[in-house]
C-alpha cells in the first residue's frame, strides 16, 4: 500500500468510532421508492454540522453487496415539497426505476446536505496553486473549506456509512455526484481521494468559476482549475469522470471553459468509456433538468 493510501486508511479508522453513536430520525423528505434514513445535524470535526440522507433501495438489508454513491446539496434531492424552489432532483424515482430493469447495480445515495456556507464548502483549495500569485494575492483562501469538506465526507462520513450499512467500500464501488460548485467538488474529491472515490458525476459544473467578488479573477482560476486537475487528475482510464452542461442561461455560459477542460481530459489519454462530457439543448441550471438527465451519468458509472 502506499503511504498516501495508508495515512487516509488510518484517519478514516480513526475518525470511525465516534461518529457511530448516531441513530436515524424521522426523515424530512419522503420517496416513492425504496426508504430513507435521516441522521439530523450529523457533527464534524472540520465543517459546520448539516443534515445526512441515506436512500436504500426496496429491500435493502444491511451487508448486501451494493454500491454508494455520496452526492452534494442533499436537501434537494428526494421530495420537492421540502425544497425552497420546490424542484428535486428525483433521486428515489430514477434510482429505483434503472435499478427495477436491470440498467444499474444497487446503490445507496448519501445525500449530504449543503449549509450557508456552500460555496466555500464546495470550492477547490489547491487550484490556488495553480494561479498566479498577483492574481490571487487579494483573495481570502482562508475562506475556501474544500479540503475540510473532503475530508469530512472520506473520514467522517464515509466510515459511518460502511459501518452502518457494511456496502461494498473499495473505490470501484464508491462515487461522487453533483452539480453547480457540486461538480467542481466532485471533481476535486476524485483528484484528492482515488484511492476513495472511483468516479465522479459533475452536472453543470461551474467551470467558468464565475464569482461575485470583485477580486476574484475568474478566467485566471478557471484556468488554475484545470491545470490542477491535469496534474493531479488519476492514470487515464483508471476511474470514471462523467460531465454535462445545458446550452441556456448559466449553463450557456460554461462552453468555453468546459470546452477547454474536456480537451485537456481527452488529451490525457481518456477514453469514451471512461470520460463522457455531454451537451443538453434547452437545459438550464436547475434541479428540473437535472432530473431530466440523470439517467444518463447514473448509467454511466453504474452499468453492471
Amino acid at each position: 500500500m502506499k503511504i498516501n493510501d495508508l495515512l487516509v486508511a488510518l484517519a478514516i479508522l480513526c475518525c470511525a468510532v465516534p461518529v457511530m453513536a448516531q441513530e436515524p430520525a424521522q426523515a424530512q423528505q419522503q420517496v416513492s421508492t425504496g426508504r430513507l434514513e435521516f441522521f439530523p445535524q450529523f457533527k464534524s470535526q472540520y465543517v459546520e454540522a448539516r443534515n445526512i440522507t441515506v436512500w436504500l433501495p426496496d429491500g435493502y438489508v444491511a451487508g448486501e453487496p451494493c454500491d454508494v454513491l455520496y452526492m452534494h446539496d442533499g436537501q434537494m434531492l428526494f421530495d420537492a415539497t421540502t425544497t425552497w424552489n420546490k424542484q428535486e432532483w428525483q433521486v428515489d424515482e430514477v434510482m429505483g426505476r434503472l435499478i427495477a430493469e436491470g440498467r444499474i447495480r444497487r446503490c445507496i445515495v448519501v445525500g449530504v446536505d449543503n449549509t450557508r456556507n456552500r460555496l466555500n464548502d464546495y470550492f477547490p483549495t489547491k487550484c490556488y496553486e495553480y494561479v498566479p500569485e498577483a492574481l490571487r494575492a487579494d483573495v481570502d483562501l482562508s475562506v475556501y473549506k474544500g479540503d475540510e469538506y473532503l475530508r469530512f465526507l472520506v473520514e467522517e462520513v464515509k466510515p459511518f456509512i460502511d459501518r452502518r450499512y457494511k456496502p461494498l467500500t473499495s473505490c470501484e464501488h464508491t462515487f461522487v455526484m453533483g452539480s453547480s460548485m457540486g461538480g467542481l467538488i466532485s471533481m476535486y474529491a476524485l483528484c484528492e481521494y482515488p484511492q476513495v472515490f472511483g468516479g465522479a458525476v459533475c452536472m453543470s459544473t461551474h467551470s467558468s468559476m464565475q464569482f461575485y467578488d470583485a477580486k476574484f479573477n475568474s478566467e485566471a482560476w478557471a484556468v488554475g482549475f484545470r491545470n490542477y486537475v491535469k496534474t493531479k487528475l488519476p492514470a487515464a482510464n483508471t476511474r470514471l469522470i462523467y460531465m454535462d452542461r445545458g446550452d441556456v442561461e448559466l449553463d450557456g455560459t460554461y462552453g468555453t471553459s468546459q470546452y477547454s477542460l474536456d480537451k485537456m481530459v481527452i488529451g490525457l489519454g481518456w477514453d469514451s468509456d471512461h470520460f463522457e462530457s455531454l451537451i443538453f439543448e434547452g437545459h438550464q441550471h436547475n434541479e428540473l433538468c437535472w432530473a431530466q438527465r440523470l439517467d444518463w451519468p447514473l448509467t454511466f458509472m453504474l452499468r453492471p
